[in-house]
């Protein structure tokens, strides 16, 4: 861990978690604060980089976003300069939400929204067309089940 956290530390972790638009006075009251020091807090956890921002989080389907699907791609060359391309390129897309490159089988996994069925089609289309990938393997997300912040905290040994 590159930081020291102590409890107070960890239990702003979690208001912010919870909800990143909270004032700083009422995050200072849950967390058994006055405001100043508590703002000087979260500013610290800011410049260490454990809160690297906030957003709000929006509806897809109330946009327009009808389809979300996900899409597993193999290239067929997996070199630096293939890999930093293919991240370079999906940077640029705007349906593709998320992009994690893994270790195995398939070396990039999409995570895509679309307007409509026609749009994922097409989306697809121009993921296969892409130099230098090889396959690519498409879910559509039927519900989702669970979603939460990527860093669970309940649980973690506090130092």
């Amino acid at each position: 861990m590159p930081a020291r956290l102590d409890a107070i530390d960890w239990a702003i972790l979690r208001e912010l978690q919870a909800d990143g638009s909270i004032t700083n006075v009422e995050l200072a009251r849950r967390v058994g604060l006055s405001a100043p020091p508590c703002l000087r807090r979260v500013r610290a956890l800011e410049e260490a980089g454990i809160i690297r921002g906030y957003r709000a989080l929006l509806e897809p389907k109330a946009l327009g976003y009808e389809v979300v699907c996900f899409a597993m791609v193999q290239l067929a060359a997996q070199g630096q300069a293939e890999l930093a391309a293919f991240a370079a390129e999906m940077r640029g897309w705007p349906m593709v939400r998320e992009c994690w490159t893994l270790s195995g089988e398939t070396d990039f996994l999409l995570k895509c929204v679309a307007p409509n069925l026609g749009a994922f089609q097409q989306l697809v289309g121009h993921l296969t067309g892409l130099p230098n990938v090889r396959t690519v393997r498409t879910a559509l997300a039927i519900d989702q089940i669970k979603d939460e912040p990527i860093a669970p905290l309940d649980g973690l040994a506090e130092t």
